[in-house]
């Protein structure tokens, strides 16, 4: 691209969906690409990976939210099996009440809640959707190829003044005071008060009633048309292979087991990469699917950066609250009543175990100061009920994902409150179905560090930075850095999920980033 001789044009660190997209897209482009993976899969925190000998697993995220329309169409995912299940979940409140079934028909979901919660609980669910999208568009949500808006341009994209108060509250107010305002009731209305309070909270470090938490609710709410959130058959690593198979398609490198250590800059310019054993392979162009505190602070180590730039990621929180633990079972859970519906394998798929959001409020403020929720929410998926593939005959493959973890502590103490919080998942899944100790043939607990480790992101943070106000919009980087402090290193580029466009499963960052890259290939060239 610059006239020297390089080993490629690009080379792409980390081969996570993201990573995949903007290594598609360039290669695609024409530019000869090379995308290295520390570890022996592909698809990141969004793959389907064998944990377990014979039981293969969603890591941390597994349900697909609504994609632009032009990534979903200029990508093909079309060719990908998604699909929507009959109940999308089933949830369980701390009462005796039958559990509350999501259905993904629009129809039978509300006439479900009209008959057991009643007409003004659907009214009320209708008029929170309504209210998620002046924010999501504030926040560019579905924005493809664009600058994220100033703040200014946030606030005038709404049409009128209840759009303006949508977008203030998502900013500066609590998911509580969206809750409070459209489904007041605590106890007519607990189950979906519950339900949208755990939704909010789960890419933040905040509870419910934090100031703040009401942006992460917008976000997931959010949809570009008639889409909605729905699942992928083999898991959201189907997704990732297949942007692989576009990459490969157009002659791409991947190198699995291969460890970037440190990104190569000569006076202000990219050189390229130098792997773990020592390698150097050169290019002009390196895109970091790290979040931006590992790559800024771990793959260029020793380079001076500005202290701007320096404070502005410090200031980044990574502070994961998240619990996951992935079972191997020789059953399914056999639930007594009134929880008995959930015997029926298309409703016991997927089953939520929500405290009341009150409750949630609480058990953030004692993760804060270190203790392990008495009663943690969190849900249960059992994939391999729809998909036998994921586990051996006549076993299941499971996996939770709870809140509130406490973080911080030191080593020895993180191993009781890892745990503990193990067991009282374990609990809680046990006195709705009592058989569910002895289904357990292994069981791994993962506390988010776990996935730092396993992934390089800083602090298990699988949203690259966290979903609050403070770093959404304007405040968090595109693949040159930020509008008003752009990277000061020719040639480097972010396309993670720490990227405007991010968090979640979006492909945006990627796409936005190879797209950026091949422009500026373009104006070489000129």
């Amino acid at each position: 691209m610059t006239g020297e001789l390089n080993d490629f044009d690009a080379i792409v660190i980390g081969a996570g969906h993201n990573g995949l997209t903007a290594a598609a897209v360039m290669a695609r482009g024409g530019l000869k690409v090379l995308c290295v993976e520390k570890n022996h899969f592909v698809g990141g925190m969004a793959s389907t990976t064998e944990l377990i000998r014979g039981y293969r697993f969603e890591l941390a995220g597994s349900i697909q939210f609504p994609l632009p329309n032009e990534i979903y169409d200029d990508l093909g995912f079309d060719a990908c099996p998604i699909y929507e299940p009959e109940v999308m979940s089933a949830s369980v409140g701390e009462g005796d009440q039958p559990p509350l079934l999501l259905y993904s028909d629009l129809e039978r979901l509300l006439d479900h809640l009209g008959e057991t919660l009643g007409l003004d609980a659907v009214m009320g669910m209708a008029e929170v959707q309504a209210w998620a999208e002046a924010p999501a568009r504030a926040i560019g949500r579905f924005d493809v190829r664009k600058p994220p808006k100033t703040l200014d341009e946030m606030w005038g994209c709404a049409a009128n003044e209840t759009e303006r108060e949508a977008i203030r509250l998502a900013m500066f107010g609590s998911v509580m005071d969206v809750i409070d305002k459209y489904l007041p009731d605590r106890d007519k209305h607990a189950p979906v008060r519950s339900m949208l309070a755990f939704l909010a909270v789960n890419s933040t470090y905040k509870g419910p009633a934090t100031p703040g938490s009401a942006l992460c609710l917008a976000f997931a709410l959010a949809s570009p048309g008639d889409a909605t959130m729905s699942k992928v058959e083999g898991g959201l690593g189907t997704m990732s292979k297949h942007v692989l198979g576009i990459f490969e398609a157009h002659g791409g490198t991947l190198r699995l087991h291969t460890k970037a250590a440190k990104i190569l800059v000569s006076e202000g310019r990219i050189r390229g990469i130098e792997l773990s054993d020592g390698e150097v392979i050169t290019a002009p162009v390196v895109a970091s699917n790290l979040d931006p505190s590992s790559t800024f602070f771990g793959l260029l180590e020793g380079e001076h950066l500005p202290d701007a730039l320096v404070r502005r990621v410090g200031a980044i929180d990574h502070r994961a609250a998240y619990f996951q633990i992935h079972f191997a079972l020789n059953g399914l859970p056999e639930y007594i009543r009134p929880y008995d519906v959930l015997n029926d394998p298309s409703y016991g798929r997927n089953v939520t175990f929500f405290g009341t959001a009150e409750q949630m409020q609480r058990d953030f403020d004692d993760c804060v100061l270190g203790h392990v929720p008495a009663s943690p929410s969190f849900n249960l998926q059992i994939p391999s009920i729809h998909e036998p593939s994921l586990a051996p005959p006549g076993k299941q493959a499971g996996s939770t994902f709870a809140f509130y973890f406490p973080i911080g502590a030191t080593h020895d103490q993180q191993i009781r409150l890892r745990d503990e919080m193990a067991e009282r998942i374990v609990a809680k899944i046990t006195r709705v179905a009592p058989n569910f100790p002895d289904l357990i043939e292994r069981q791994l607990n993962y506390p988010a560090y776990t996935y730092g480790l396993m992934f390089g992101c800083t602090g298990g943070d699988f949203t690259h930075g966290l979903l609050q106000p403070e770093f959404m919009g304007p405040f968090r980087p595109g693949p040159r850095g930020w509008p008003d402090l752009p990277i000061p290193i020719s040639g480097l580029y972010l396309c993670g999920a720490g990227c405007y466009g991010g968090p979640g499963i979006t492909f945006i960052p990627g796409y936005n980033c190879g797209y950026e890259v091949l422009e500026s290939a373009s104006t070489a060239r000129l």
